[in-house]
């Protein structure tokens, strides 16, 4: 099995990424070309450096400043039109989607209304989908990671002065194991971050397998402590229990939070709803019972991520004015996911896919297919069957 390993010592961005690809063999012209596709006002140069007496390979983007921001739809459009494998595409989208998930949790809102500032740049763009196109054309099975140094200190972002990591950062880092580091700044950028969580399949610092290749990136800055390198480890590595790659799985810890309520209206428990879905809930439902005395009433009950607890609960006593709200830490196997885009007879229609030890699924997206429907003209039923049989 060919795997390729993140060495990420000094951190990783979108920039160190796809000059480590190109320094471990991938043809610069490539990667231009499929830049190219996507009729952008973009320029991708590269050469060798040196960072701290080590050499890598520089990958810069050279773009027009730009002050208007882009939504994801934008992004997912600018991608689309270029000539990209599916996997190549899917990547880059599912790259942006991580990022766009992660600043909707930050500003509680629905991801499609997410802005996206220095991510939706031009050059930020080039960067993802260029270090997608990169990645696949390296031909390896499975990623792994050590793990990641997210920086210290303060960094300048669009909000102002903010610790590291940045708040998106630390929303992608999520689950990631981190490491240590005596730099002062931000080693760790929200893209660098996006495609660690979207690529790779387990964190190792010590990874299992025969080098081959070595891919040296480059970052922008110099740091006197250590070269501000990412080093990509390219080659072959026994796949467990024979000839099977490694099962694709996900766990992770969440919080429940309940209530029981049996004296509130109808429509509070739906804003409530609405208010605990736009603070970054995973989920909220409710359910009728029977209470105490034989009163009808609602559990109402909410999946969080631990650090986000504390805020939704805060939410469920303003909203409902419930006198108590039970809370347990629950642990949870998911699907490995991805979000895709399916070309359908009116157009593609984005999907989200999920896979785990060899069982695969794939649900198309309401909104997107309610959106064509209306357009259309056709039923819902009609384009979720299409988006399944496009699939």
């Amino acid at each position: 099995m060919r795997v390729a390993h993140f060495d990420c010592f000094s951190g990783i961005s979108g920039d160190m990424v796809l000059g480590a690809v190109i320094d471990a063999g991938v043809p610069a012209d490539a990667v231009r070309a499929a830049l190219d596709s996507l009729g952008l006002p973009i320029t991708l140069e590269v050469e060798r450096v040196k960072r701290n007496g080590i050499a890598g390979t520089k990958a810069t983007v050279t773009a027009p400043d730009q002050e208007e921001y882009r939504f994801l739809p934008d992004v997912e459009a600018i991608i689309s039109k270029g000539s990209l494998t599916d996997r190549q595409r899917n990547t880059a989208l599912a790259i942006f989607r991580k990022l766009a998930t992660a600043e909707a949790a930050v500003h509680g809102m629905p991801v499609e209304r997410v802005h996206f500032h220095e991510v939706g740049a031009l050059d930020s763009i080039a960067d993802i989908v260029g270090a997608a196109v990169g990645l696949d054309l390296l031909g390896v099975d499975a990623f792994t990671a050590r793990s990641v140094p997210p920086g210290s200190g303060t960094v300048k972002c669009a909000h102002g002065l903010m610790p590291v990591p940045a708040p998106a950062t630390a929303e992608l880092l999520k689950g990631i194991p981190l490491a240590s580091s005596a730099v002062k700044g931000e080693l760790t950028t929200p893209t660098g971050a996006a495609i660690l969580a979207t690529v790779v399949t387990a964190f190792t610092d010590s990874p299992a397998m025969t080098v081959e290749r070595v891919g040296w990136g480059a970052g922008t800055k110099d740091f006197l402590e250590q070269p501000n390198l990412l080093r990509l480890l390219v080659g072959t590595a026994p796949p467990p229990g024979g000839s099977h790659p490694p099962p694709a799985e996900e766990t992770d810890t969440v919080v429940v939070l309940e209530t029981n309520l049996d004296d509130v209206p109808a429509e509070v428990i739906g804003y409530a709803t609405e208010r605990l879905l736009a603070a970054g809930a995973l989920d909220v439902f409710a359910v009728p019972v029977l209470m105490k005395k034989n009163r009808p009433g609602v559990l109402l009950t909410v999946l969080s991520a631990v650090e986000a607890a504390g805020e939704l609960e805060a939410i469920l006593f303003r909203e409902t004015g419930t006198f108590g709200v039970r809370r347990t830490e629950a642990r949870r196997a998911k699907l490995r996911r991805e979000a895709v885009t399916v070309e359908t007879p009116w157009g593609p229609v984005k999907a989200k896919r999920g896979w785990r030890d060899g069982f695969e699924v794939l649900t198309p997206e309401y909104e997107d297919c309610a959106r064509v429907a209306r357009e259309r003209g056709v039923s819902l039923r009609e384009v979720y069957a299409a988006v399944r049989a496009g699939s």
